[in-house]
């Protein structure tokens, strides 16, 4: 049974290489879908062409996007020698992420795959507003990928988040594990469990002279530890297979990915957006920014796009 069936990549019109799609195709291999390779073009200047008619401009319009798609051709050569049939998508938009996911919503894509771009300088992972605006507002997973490979035998980490009793929390929860259950069968991987917790605010140990700092971590560490036992024992996770650890999920998630050498870590998102996720921050998106694996984002079961209610 296939997890995925109809998966949108989204190709980079800046890089000889598509790892987006070569991951894709990996998917098509292990558990058979259809694959869609997506393009979004724009040249600012043919909108700017006021000396050209409508019609003209339409015409230069469509000349831009078939040579694009001849471009994409040179991608799936291979793969179609292979006997995959990958569609081709190119379409004409001023704002990627918006073309992303309004091609999610008219044709119910049940994942995004995109690759990161890697930085020449720093040679690190960053993500452009595309990447941002994809994660936070596409309705279905969206799998990042970088350069660290499948191999089997391997460690999927799912983050939960373990000591919260909020609905949308525990909702998210069940939702991440189920999806790290499905990929582990798919790439041969074992299942880990991680959850981070906040050391003691130092404020109060200043302020309050008879707290106990130490017996408060001890407590908190305890919460969140139980919590995580229980959750892994409803999914049949071995207790060795899960990792609560004191800091934020920023700094403990990607240690422990390293640690593990794991080459995927699935996450839930809630998707904020505007003033909210400028002043709360994605804690989605700080994690992935650090992180060496491939990462997949899940949202909420009851999540709504902001462009579908637009």
């Amino acid at each position: 049974m296939s997890i995925y069936n109809n998966v949108l990549v989204v190709l980079d019109p800046s890089a000889d290489e598509q790892k987006a799609l070569d991951r894709a195709i990996e998917l098509a291999r292990k558990q058979g879908c259809q694959l869609t390779a997506f393009l979004s073009v724009y040249e600012f200047s043919y909108e700017m062409t006021t000396m050209l008619s409508g019609d003209e401009r339409e015409s230069m319009k469509q000349s831009v996007i078939k040579d694009r798609e001849l471009w994409v051709k040179t991608f799936l050569e291979q793969p179609s020698a292979l006997g995959l049939n990958i569609k081709m998508h190119v379409v004409w938009h001023n704002r990627p992420f918006e073309a992303v996911v309004k091609t999610v919503l008219d044709n119910n894509y049940d994942l995004v795959i995109k690759g990161t771009h890697d930085h020449d300088v720093l040679k690190s992972m960053i993500f452009t507003p595309t990447d941002w605006h994809i994660l936070r507002k596409c309705p279905c997973p969206v799998l990042l990928v970088k350069d660290h490979a499948w191999p089997a035998k391997g460690n999927i980490i799912a983050a939960v988040n373990a000591g919260s009793e909020q609905e949308h929390h525990l909702s998210l929860n069940q939702r991440v594990i189920h999806k790290a259950q499905q990929m582990s069968q798919l790439l041969d991987a074992r299942v880990h469990l991680v959850n981070a917790y906040p050391g003691t605010p130092v404020n109060i140990a200043i302020e309050i002279p008879e707290f106990n700092p130490q017996e408060y971590n001890d407590t908190l560490r305890r919460h969140h530890k139980d919590a995580i036992l229980s959750l892994a024992e409803k999914h049949q996770i071995s207790n060795e297979q899960c990792h609560v650890l004191e800091g934020m999920p920023e700094d403990v998630i990607p240690k422990l990915a390293k640690k593990l050498d794991a080459e995927m870590v699935i996450i839930g998102t809630i998707g904020r957006t505007g003033l909210s996720a400028a002043i709360i921050g994605n804690t989605a998106e700080h994690v992935i920014d650090r992180l060496d694996c491939d990462v997949l984002a899940m949202k909420p079961a009851d999540f709504i796009c902001p462009l579908e209610k637009s």
